[in-house]
């Protein structure tokens, strides 16, 4: 009887999302919030990179795609829409923004470093929001407008930049497809286990932020850059970092992005740059380490 029940909610709920995502004239959020979404299934995700900012960690100029790619994410939520996001920000910035955000009815859910060392230092703003998209995405882009981030899209370029990287050894390695996002290998690890938030399934996991992001930026002679975060349970905090030390990957930050989700989740950000396949080995020996699918 409980099985039957659980599955008729999930249902209702796929049913309303479908429904809520019809009714949402994305054209008007897109014209609030000043750029057009990548869509995967009914989440519309908008990035936000600091292309403006030139920032060095151990000798490495970090592309936008590798640590400074800014985002929010609109999802169908009870009528209306649910927002995520995680803004790329300077130290004198922070106060501004959040000023403007919470002016606007947006939450902030964390503030906090991604990466350590790094010239300027970088941090990294998460808000939420649940309401009338339109409303919405307005009060994001008048926040980011207390910064200097970009408020124009960006110019995409005719191809991305080569991956000068064995990427078949690495997708073999961790165990999904990447893709080259900007000159940066990309691959995102969804956990098996569903996430819930507000009464309602954070899906699909890469969009919304919830999966385990792992980043390769070429740096010369098969090495890579390379940063990210893992998604954990707290079990699984420990393990994963006597897995990544022990494979000369540093720990550079654990911490909450989200305030009422469940199961609680935990993300670790990670820097290294060293041989590619031998740091792919080192994060997927991390991966086992937690409840994460492999393709």
């Amino acid at each position: 009887m409980r099985i039957v029940h659980v599955f008729a909610i999930c249902a209702a709920g796929m049913v309303s999302s479908a429904a809520a995502a019809q009714e949402i004239d994305w054209k008007k959020v897109d014209e609030a919030i000043g750029r057009s979404a990548a869509v995967g299934g009914d989440v519309h995700r908008y990035g936000f990179p600091r292309t403006d900012l030139n920032v060095t960690l151990d000798g490495v100029t970090i592309k936008p795609s590798l640590a400074l790619g800014g985002w929010t994410a609109f999802k169908p939520a009870h009528g209306g829409a649910m927002v995520m996001g995680d803004l790329v920000l300077l130290d004198t910035e922070i106060n501004p923004v959040m000023s403007k955000l919470m002016a606007n009815g947006i939450e902030i859910t964390a503030v906090h470093n991604h990466l350590l060392r790094s010239n300027p230092p970088t941090f990294y703003m998460h808000i939420s929001g649940h309401g009338d998209p339109v409303k919405l995405a307005s009060a994001i882009r008048t926040g980011l407008a207390e910064s200097k981030t970009p408020l124009t899209p960006p110019t995409p370029p005719a191809s991305p930049p080569a991956i000068d990287l064995d990427t078949a050894q690495l997708e073999q390695i961790i165990g999904v497809k990447g893709q080259n996002n900007g000159g940066v290998y990309a691959f995102g690890v969804p956990r098996r286990d569903p996430v819930n938030e507000g009464g309602m399934q954070i899906a699909p996991a890469g969009p919304m932020g919830l999966a385990t992001g792992i980043n390769f930026q070429p740096t010369g002679g098969g090495k890579a850059a390379i940063t990210g975060d893992f998604v954990l349970t707290a079990e699984e905090v420990n393990p994963v970092i006597k897995a990544l030390r022990d494979n000369g990957i540093e720990v550079t930050a654990i911490h909450s992005h989200m305030l009422d989700e469940q199961p609680r989740l935990i993300f670790m950000h990670f820097w290294a740059n060293d041989d590619a396949v031998k740091l792919a080995k080192g994060l997927r020996a991390a991966l086992d380490k937690t409840a994460s699918t492999k393709s």
